[in-house]
Protein backbone atom coordinates (compact mmCIF):
# COMPACT_ATOMS: atom_id res chain seq x y z
CA UNK A 1 0.00 0.00 0.00
CA UNK A 2 2.76 2.40 0.94
CA UNK A 3 4.68 1.50 -2.22
CA UNK A 4 1.59 2.23 -4.35
CA UNK A 5 1.18 5.63 -2.75
CA UNK A 6 4.87 6.44 -3.31
CA UNK A 7 4.61 5.50 -6.98
CA UNK A 8 1.54 7.74 -7.36
CA UNK A 9 3.28 10.70 -5.70
CA UNK A 10 6.40 10.18 -7.81
CA UNK A 11 4.36 10.13 -11.05
CA UNK A 12 2.54 13.31 -10.01
CA UNK A 13 5.87 15.03 -9.27
CA UNK A 14 7.17 14.13 -12.72
CA UNK A 15 4.06 15.65 -14.35
CA UNK A 16 4.39 18.87 -12.32
CA UNK A 17 8.07 19.12 -13.20
CA UNK A 18 7.33 18.73 -16.90
CA UNK A 19 4.62 21.40 -16.87
CA UNK A 20 6.33 23.99 -14.71
CA UNK A 21 9.79 23.23 -16.02
CA UNK A 22 8.66 23.97 -19.58
CA UNK A 23 7.07 27.23 -18.47
CA UNK A 24 10.21 28.20 -16.60
CA UNK A 25 12.34 27.58 -19.68
CA UNK A 26 10.08 29.90 -21.63
CA UNK A 27 10.26 32.59 -18.96
CA UNK A 28 14.03 32.58 -18.67
CA UNK A 29 15.08 31.81 -22.25
CA UNK A 30 17.01 34.40 -24.27
CA UNK A 31 14.67 36.77 -26.20
CA UNK A 32 14.58 36.28 -29.95
CA UNK A 33 16.48 38.62 -32.21
CA UNK A 34 14.61 41.63 -33.56
CA UNK A 35 14.99 40.32 -37.11
CA UNK A 36 14.67 36.67 -38.19
CA UNK A 37 18.04 35.14 -38.95
CA UNK A 38 18.83 33.27 -42.14
CA UNK A 39 20.16 29.68 -41.81
CA UNK A 40 23.31 29.63 -39.70
CA UNK A 41 26.54 30.22 -41.65
CA UNK A 42 30.14 29.82 -40.48
CA UNK A 43 31.43 33.23 -39.33
CA UNK A 44 33.75 35.13 -41.64
CA UNK A 45 37.16 35.63 -40.04
CA UNK A 46 40.52 36.84 -41.24
CA UNK A 47 42.96 34.43 -42.82
CA UNK A 48 40.59 31.63 -43.84
CA UNK A 49 38.72 30.84 -47.04
CA UNK A 50 35.04 31.54 -46.60
CA UNK A 51 32.18 29.28 -47.69
CA UNK A 52 29.29 30.84 -49.62
CA UNK A 53 27.05 32.98 -47.46
CA UNK A 54 23.27 33.35 -47.28
CA UNK A 55 21.16 34.61 -50.21
CA UNK A 56 21.62 38.33 -50.85
CA UNK A 57 18.88 40.95 -51.16
CA UNK A 58 19.79 44.49 -52.25
CA UNK A 59 17.26 47.28 -51.66
CA UNK A 60 17.42 50.90 -52.85
CA UNK A 61 16.41 53.19 -49.98
CA UNK A 62 15.18 56.76 -50.34
CA UNK A 63 17.25 59.19 -48.26
CA UNK A 64 15.91 62.70 -48.82
CA UNK A 65 14.47 64.44 -45.73
CA UNK A 66 10.85 63.65 -46.72
CA UNK A 67 11.69 59.92 -46.78
CA UNK A 68 12.91 59.72 -43.19
CA UNK A 69 12.76 57.84 -40.91
CA UNK A 70 13.62 54.58 -42.72
CA UNK A 71 12.39 51.13 -41.76
CA UNK A 72 14.33 47.88 -41.51
CA UNK A 73 17.80 49.00 -42.56
CA UNK A 74 19.31 48.26 -39.16
CA UNK A 75 19.23 44.59 -40.20
CA UNK A 76 21.45 45.13 -43.27
CA UNK A 77 24.94 43.64 -43.44
CA UNK A 78 26.22 46.53 -45.58
CA UNK A 79 24.83 49.98 -46.35
CA UNK A 80 26.23 52.00 -49.25
CA UNK A 81 25.72 55.76 -49.32
CA UNK A 82 25.72 56.87 -52.97
CA UNK A 83 25.64 60.31 -54.57
CA UNK A 84 22.57 60.96 -56.73
CA UNK A 85 21.25 63.83 -58.82
CA UNK A 86 20.51 67.16 -57.19
CA UNK A 87 23.41 66.73 -54.77
CA UNK A 88 21.51 64.29 -52.53
CA UNK A 89 22.39 60.77 -51.39
CA UNK A 90 20.60 57.44 -51.66
CA UNK A 91 21.21 54.20 -49.80
CA UNK A 92 21.79 50.69 -51.11
CA UNK A 93 21.12 48.22 -48.29
CA UNK A 94 22.54 44.70 -48.58
CA UNK A 95 20.69 42.04 -46.56
CA UNK A 96 22.02 38.52 -46.07
CA UNK A 97 22.33 37.50 -42.40
CA UNK A 98 18.89 38.82 -41.43
CA UNK A 99 15.67 39.82 -43.19
CA UNK A 100 13.43 42.39 -41.51
CA UNK A 101 9.66 42.13 -42.01
CA UNK A 102 9.52 45.53 -43.74
CA UNK A 103 12.08 47.68 -45.57
CA UNK A 104 11.78 51.16 -47.02
CA UNK A 105 10.98 53.61 -48.29
CA UNK A 106 12.06 52.08 -51.61
CA UNK A 107 13.13 54.24 -54.54
CA UNK A 108 14.74 53.91 -57.95
CA UNK A 109 17.99 52.25 -58.98
CA UNK A 110 21.04 53.99 -60.46
CA UNK A 111 23.91 53.16 -62.81
CA UNK A 112 26.26 52.92 -59.82
CA UNK A 113 24.28 49.87 -58.65
CA UNK A 114 24.88 47.92 -61.86
CA UNK A 115 28.62 47.89 -61.10
CA UNK A 116 28.39 47.48 -57.31
CA UNK A 117 26.09 44.46 -57.25
CA UNK A 118 28.03 41.79 -59.23
CA UNK A 119 30.35 41.29 -56.23
CA UNK A 120 27.38 39.76 -54.40
CA UNK A 121 26.99 36.99 -56.97
CA UNK A 122 23.45 37.11 -58.33
CA UNK A 123 21.47 39.08 -55.71
CA UNK A 124 17.81 40.00 -55.78
CA UNK A 125 17.47 43.75 -56.45
CA UNK A 126 14.43 45.55 -55.02
CA UNK A 127 13.75 49.04 -56.32
CA UNK A 128 10.98 51.24 -57.62
CA UNK A 129 11.36 52.57 -61.13
CA UNK A 130 14.40 53.61 -63.09
CA UNK A 131 15.17 55.83 -66.06
CA UNK A 132 14.32 54.05 -69.34
CA UNK A 133 17.97 54.25 -70.37
CA UNK A 134 18.96 52.33 -67.22
CA UNK A 135 16.62 49.36 -67.67
CA UNK A 136 18.85 47.57 -70.23
CA UNK A 137 21.79 47.83 -67.80
CA UNK A 138 19.74 46.25 -65.03
CA UNK A 139 18.53 43.54 -67.41
CA UNK A 140 22.14 42.75 -68.36
CA UNK A 141 23.46 42.81 -64.79
CA UNK A 142 23.73 39.58 -62.73
CA UNK A 143 20.70 40.40 -60.58
CA UNK A 144 17.15 39.15 -60.17
CA UNK A 145 14.97 42.15 -61.03
CA UNK A 146 12.44 42.43 -58.20
CA UNK A 147 11.14 45.95 -58.74
CA UNK A 148 7.58 46.91 -57.84
CA UNK A 149 6.78 46.48 -61.51
CA UNK A 150 7.98 42.86 -61.52
CA UNK A 151 6.88 41.87 -58.00
CA UNK A 152 3.91 44.14 -57.15
CA UNK A 153 2.58 41.84 -54.39
CA UNK A 154 5.72 42.48 -52.33
CA UNK A 155 5.16 46.25 -52.13
CA UNK A 156 2.62 48.49 -50.42
CA UNK A 157 2.08 52.19 -49.77
CA UNK A 158 2.02 53.78 -46.33
CA UNK A 159 -0.73 56.36 -46.68
CA UNK A 160 0.50 58.24 -43.60
CA UNK A 161 3.50 59.37 -45.69
CA UNK A 162 3.61 61.43 -48.84
CA UNK A 163 4.28 59.83 -52.22
CA UNK A 164 6.72 58.96 -53.69
CA UNK A 165 8.45 58.50 -50.34
CA UNK A 166 5.99 55.92 -48.99
CA UNK A 167 6.64 52.64 -50.81
CA UNK A 168 7.60 49.73 -48.55
CA UNK A 169 8.77 46.18 -49.18
CA UNK A 170 7.96 42.81 -47.64
CA UNK A 171 11.22 40.90 -48.32
CA UNK A 172 9.62 37.51 -47.64
CA UNK A 173 7.52 37.92 -50.79
CA UNK A 174 10.52 38.22 -53.13
CA UNK A 175 12.43 35.41 -54.86
CA UNK A 176 15.69 34.73 -53.00
CA UNK A 177 18.99 35.83 -54.46
CA UNK A 178 21.96 33.54 -54.97
CA UNK A 179 24.35 32.88 -52.06
CA UNK A 180 26.93 35.55 -51.25
CA UNK A 181 30.20 34.33 -52.89
CA UNK A 182 32.57 33.12 -50.20
CA UNK A 183 35.60 35.01 -51.55
CA UNK A 184 33.66 38.30 -51.37
CA UNK A 185 32.10 37.97 -47.92
CA UNK A 186 32.99 40.54 -45.27
CA UNK A 187 36.05 39.53 -43.26
CA UNK A 188 36.22 41.01 -39.77
CA UNK A 189 39.48 41.30 -37.90
CA UNK A 190 41.33 42.92 -35.00
CA UNK A 191 41.89 46.64 -34.77
CA UNK A 192 44.79 47.67 -37.04
CA UNK A 193 47.85 49.30 -35.55
CA UNK A 194 48.26 53.05 -35.63
CA UNK A 195 45.41 55.24 -36.76
CA UNK A 196 44.34 58.68 -35.61
CA UNK A 197 41.99 59.16 -32.65
CA UNK A 198 38.72 60.40 -34.14
CA UNK A 199 35.37 61.09 -32.53
CA UNK A 200 33.55 62.70 -35.46
CA UNK A 201 33.63 62.43 -39.24
CA UNK A 202 31.40 64.14 -41.80
CA UNK A 203 30.99 63.68 -45.55
CA UNK A 204 29.47 66.56 -47.49
CA UNK A 205 27.50 66.20 -50.70
CA UNK A 206 26.31 69.30 -52.59
CA UNK A 207 22.85 69.17 -50.97
CA UNK A 208 23.33 66.71 -48.07
CA UNK A 209 25.68 65.69 -45.28
CA UNK A 210 26.35 62.33 -43.65
CA UNK A 211 27.94 62.42 -40.21
CA UNK A 212 29.30 59.84 -37.77
CA UNK A 213 29.91 60.39 -34.04
CA UNK A 214 31.93 57.77 -32.16
CA UNK A 215 30.21 56.41 -29.07
CA UNK A 216 32.69 54.63 -26.82
CA UNK A 217 29.83 53.43 -24.60
CA UNK A 218 28.01 51.76 -27.51
CA UNK A 219 31.16 51.00 -29.51
CA UNK A 220 29.72 52.27 -32.77
CA UNK A 221 29.53 55.35 -34.99
CA UNK A 222 26.18 57.08 -34.46
CA UNK A 223 24.89 58.22 -37.84
CA UNK A 224 23.40 61.61 -38.69
CA UNK A 225 21.83 62.93 -41.87
CA UNK A 226 21.91 66.66 -42.59
CA UNK A 227 22.96 67.32 -39.00
CA UNK A 228 20.08 65.39 -37.37
CA UNK A 229 20.31 61.97 -35.67
CA UNK A 230 19.48 59.21 -38.17
CA UNK A 231 17.13 56.66 -36.62
CA UNK A 232 14.91 53.92 -38.00
CA UNK A 233 11.29 53.36 -37.01
CA UNK A 234 11.95 49.83 -35.79
CA UNK A 235 15.50 49.99 -34.49
CA UNK A 236 16.20 53.45 -33.10
CA UNK A 237 19.45 55.35 -33.71
CA UNK A 238 21.46 53.86 -36.53
CA UNK A 239 25.19 53.44 -36.21
CA UNK A 240 27.64 50.79 -37.41
CA UNK A 241 30.86 49.62 -35.73
CA UNK A 242 32.73 50.36 -38.99
CA UNK A 243 32.45 53.15 -41.56
CA UNK A 244 34.44 53.09 -44.80
CA UNK A 245 34.91 56.35 -46.67
CA UNK A 246 35.80 55.44 -50.26
CA UNK A 247 37.02 58.36 -52.35
CA UNK A 248 35.91 57.57 -55.87
CA UNK A 249 35.74 59.25 -59.25
CA UNK A 250 32.25 60.59 -59.91
CA UNK A 251 31.22 61.39 -63.45
CA UNK A 252 28.01 62.61 -65.02
CA UNK A 253 25.68 60.15 -66.69
CA UNK A 254 23.74 60.91 -69.83
CA UNK A 255 20.61 60.28 -67.76
CA UNK A 256 18.81 63.36 -66.42
CA UNK A 257 16.06 63.70 -63.84
CA UNK A 258 12.83 65.63 -64.38
CA UNK A 259 14.56 68.87 -63.39
CA UNK A 260 17.38 68.31 -65.87
CA UNK A 261 19.99 67.35 -63.25
CA UNK A 262 22.52 64.76 -64.48
CA UNK A 263 22.66 61.47 -62.60
CA UNK A 264 26.16 60.94 -61.17
CA UNK A 265 27.98 57.63 -61.50
CA UNK A 266 30.37 56.61 -58.72
CA UNK A 267 33.18 54.52 -60.20
CA UNK A 268 33.78 51.69 -57.75
CA UNK A 269 36.11 49.58 -59.90
CA UNK A 270 39.73 50.72 -59.69
CA UNK A 271 41.52 52.13 -56.68
CA UNK A 272 41.72 55.26 -54.56
CA UNK A 273 42.16 56.69 -51.09
CA UNK A 274 40.14 55.33 -48.19
CA UNK A 275 39.50 56.13 -44.54
CA UNK A 276 38.36 53.23 -42.36
CA UNK A 277 36.67 54.34 -39.14
CA UNK A 278 36.53 51.83 -36.29
CA UNK A 279 37.21 51.69 -32.57
CA UNK A 280 37.28 55.46 -32.28
CA UNK A 281 40.13 55.86 -34.76
CA UNK A 282 40.58 56.69 -38.44
CA UNK A 283 42.90 54.49 -40.50
CA UNK A 284 44.08 55.93 -43.81
CA UNK A 285 44.91 53.73 -46.75
CA UNK A 286 43.94 52.58 -50.24
CA UNK A 287 40.90 50.77 -51.60
CA UNK A 288 41.22 48.43 -54.56
CA UNK A 289 38.61 46.61 -56.61
CA UNK A 290 39.95 45.15 -59.86
CA UNK A 291 36.69 43.90 -61.41
CA UNK A 292 32.91 44.24 -60.86
CA UNK A 293 32.67 40.65 -59.57
CA UNK A 294 35.33 41.28 -56.90
CA UNK A 295 34.86 42.92 -53.51
CA UNK A 296 36.92 45.95 -52.54
CA UNK A 297 39.92 45.43 -50.29
CA UNK A 298 41.41 48.04 -47.97
CA UNK A 299 45.09 48.30 -47.09
CA UNK A 300 47.20 50.62 -44.98
CA UNK A 301 50.38 52.48 -46.02
CA UNK A 302 52.55 49.38 -45.57
CA UNK A 303 50.10 47.04 -47.29
CA UNK A 304 48.57 45.75 -44.07
CA UNK A 305 44.84 44.90 -44.33
CA UNK A 306 42.38 47.37 -42.84
CA UNK A 307 39.65 45.00 -41.71
CA UNK A 308 36.26 46.00 -40.30
CA UNK A 309 35.00 45.19 -36.83
CA UNK A 310 32.28 42.55 -36.56
CA UNK A 311 28.83 43.88 -37.38
CA UNK A 312 27.23 46.19 -39.91
CA UNK A 313 29.50 48.14 -42.27
CA UNK A 314 28.65 51.46 -43.96
CA UNK A 315 30.50 52.41 -47.15
CA UNK A 316 30.24 56.05 -48.19
CA UNK A 317 31.10 56.76 -51.82
CA UNK A 318 32.38 60.32 -52.12
CA UNK A 319 34.55 62.27 -54.58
Amino acid sequence: MRRGRMRTLFAAALILLAVFGTAACGLFSTPRARFPARPEQPPATSGTAQPPGPPVLAVKIDNVPDARPPVGIGAADVIYVEPVEGGYSRLLAIFASHLPPTVGPVRSARETDAVLLPQFGHPTLAYSGAAPELLPLIAAAPVTDASDGHQPAAYSRDESRTAPHNLFLDPAKLPPGAPWPGQNRIVAGPTPGGGTPTDHYEVTFPAATVGFQWSAAEHRWLASMDGAPFASVDGGRLGPPTVVIERVKVRESAIRDAAGNPSPIAETVGSGAVSVLRDGRSFEGTWSRPTPDAAATYTGPSGEPLLPAPGQVWIVLTP
